[in-house]
């Protein structure tokens, strides 16, 4: 019997504390209908008997204290709602039961944002992790020791896992339930839930914007003219050269500033610009790819699917109205 102890923190969403819960309850299941015993015992755990979620719009009730709890395979901690500082701040006391239940040799698992709370116990530290593409600045500001891995849905480090944004957590459940039964159980979950199985990037979903909460005024300068300029071809001696400074040290400094190097960060204001025409335009790809400043065909096919995990068409086909032939 494996024992999954599901954290109800304050500030949690009802959604990420319920939806594990269902998860492997219904796992136990489809486990009985083919004749086999229930693997998981599920529990509720918080720091009070009754957590009020949603300013009182919700109230769960805890089968445990984390107090009580003895021994737990897996700790899963939900995506967290509101300003993650204070979301954390509310809920320090799970810090260190969170580390001395790691510390006892149990996995622990974040859902989305959850992974503010993981990252706050100091677990993370020289390791990977994922949230939601949303919060991945304000995350690796927070905790610069993390390696923050952009787009990724699940990311699997020394008993720790966290997964990408908002829905994509039910990945990361379908990992875990795989892990701790088998392949066929973890498919007729996936059906059961409509769920695509194994989607392995949230690249798709995400929306490109920059990183502009530092102290370097001139490369917020370039940030701004990249972004005013996104359908002109720029180039990085371009920008060295408006602001008199060696390219060395103007690309060391972009690239602290900003976590992407000036060319990354070209290409990924142009692929923003061209996914917003791709969503609201009828034009074809190579307008889009004109009016966005490129001129080669492949160069863009290539840019672009590399950001967003999807080919031109493949984008259009998924956010028009009108799907698009070739």
């Amino acid at each position: 019997m494996k024992s999954i102890s599901i954290l109800v923190p304050n500030s949690a969403v009802m959604e990420a504390v319920a939806d594990p819960r269902y998860m492997f309850t219904a796992a136990n299941q489809f486990l009985q209908a083919v004749g086999k015993a229930p693997l998981f015992e599920v529990q509720l755990v918080g720091a009070t008997k009754d957590v009020k979620l949603h300013d009182g719009a919700f109230s769960v009730h805890t089968d445990k204290l984390m107090k009580d709890v003895d021994k737990t395979d897996l700790i899963v901690i939900p995506a967290l709602f509101g300003d993650m500082k204070q979301a954390v701040e509310v809920n320090k006391d799970a810090i260190p039961w969170l580390v001395n239940k790691y510390n006892e040799g149990t996995e622990i698992a974040s859902l989305c944002v959850g992974a503010f709370l993981l990252a706050s116990t100091g677990l993370l530290e020289g390791k990977r992790c994922s949230t939601h593409w949303a919060f991945a600045n304000e995350f690796r500001e927070t905790f610069p020791d993390v390696e923050l891995v952009d787009g990724s849905i699940i990311t699997e480090e020394h008993r720790l896992y966290s997964s990408g944004g908002a829905n994509s957590y039910w990945n990361l459940l379908l990992y875990l339930l795989e892990k701790y039964t088998d392949r066929d159980t973890a498919i007729l979950a996936a059906k059961y839930f409509a769920i695509d199985i194994d989607r392995e990037s949230q690249s798709a979903f995400m929306m490109f914007n920059g990183q502009k909460d530092h102290n370097d005024p001139e490369v917020k300068k370039a940030q701004d003219f990249i972004e005013d300029n996104s359908a002109e071809r720029i180039s990085v001696d371009q920008l060295v050269d408006m602001f008199a400074v060696s390219r060395r040290s103007f690309e060391r400094r972009f690239k602290k500033a900003t976590n992407n190097t000036i060319v990354e960060y070209i290409q990924r204001v142009k692929v923003e610009a061209a996914k917003r025409s791709f969503e609201k335009s009828r034009k074809n790809i190579n307008e889009v790819m004109y009016d966005v400043g490129y001129t080669d065909t492949k160069a863009f096919r290539t840019v672009f699917k590399r950001i967003t995990g999807l080919t031109p068409i493949e984008y259009r086909n998924k956010y028009y109205k009108e799907p698009v032939v070739l």
